[in-house]
């Protein structure tokens, strides 16, 4: 399938979102080092990064795609729907029923996340800048790729099981994002598709076994 949009077109929705909104990227990444700070603090901190969490993701349905990224490709609502559904899963998972608890873990599933949200905090945007991504038509944090990988990061330092439900979009963008940086060109977005895989290796099981203890 064909897309919609040229790479040039794709990289100045970049540099016009960059352009636009600046310097909300700044607040975005003093956010998620927020939701870092309070995870190594223990688990009192979980409802706040659930709402930290939701917001970016209410963000970038919103602005990103409902705004920006809409005017080159129709299908950019859809993608903002569905992010704006992410953000009230997270709410309501983390805040409502309060079934998301963080906290910094040192087993393999929280040395997965760490290296998860360094990539999406720090690697994504040297490996952008080395690919010729540079300002302003790079995805800055607090765009749908490297904050999808920094979610997951995050979920895997849930040490309660987490609902599979809110896997399912976020995985579903990484394998979108995957594709679209096979046609365009972007090589950081290839750290999607191992963010997902790590999530799925990590979360899927532990959610199995969580249920089976429940039961019991």
């Amino acid at each position: 399938m064909n897309l919609p949009f040229t790479a040039e077109q794709f990289l100045g929705v970049f540099r016009d979102y960059n352009l636009a909104v600046w310097p909300a990227q700044i607040l975005a990444l003093l956010l998620a080092t927020w939701c870092i700070a309070l995870a190594l603090g223990g688990p009192t901190g979980s409802r706040l990064i659930s709402a930290l969490l939701a917001t970016l993701w209410l963000w970038m349905g919103i602005v990103y795609h409902g705004v920006f990224f809409s005017r080159i490709n129709p299908i950019a609502i859809g993608f903002g729907a569905l992010f704006v559904v992410e953000a009230f899963l997270i709410v309501r998972a983390g805040i409502l029923r309060r079934s998301l608890r963080f906290q910094a873990r040192r087993d393999r599933a929280g040395v997965a996340g760490a290296l998860l949200m360094a990539y999406g905090l720090l690697v994504y945007p040297v490996l952008g800048a080395a690919a010729g991504h540079g300002w302003p038509q790079t995805p800055s944090f607090g765009l749908p790729c490297p904050t999808t990988i920094f979610t997951l990061g995050m979920l895997l330092w849930s040490d309660s099981p987490t609902p599979r439900h809110l896997l399912v979009i976020p995985m579903l963008w990484s394998i979108l994002g995957v594709s679209a940086a096979l046609r365009l060109g972007v090589i950081e977005d290839f750290g999607l598709v191992v963010a997902a895989v790590v999530a799925a290796v990590f979360l899927l099981p532990n959610r199995a076994r969580g249920a089976a203890i429940v039961s019991h």
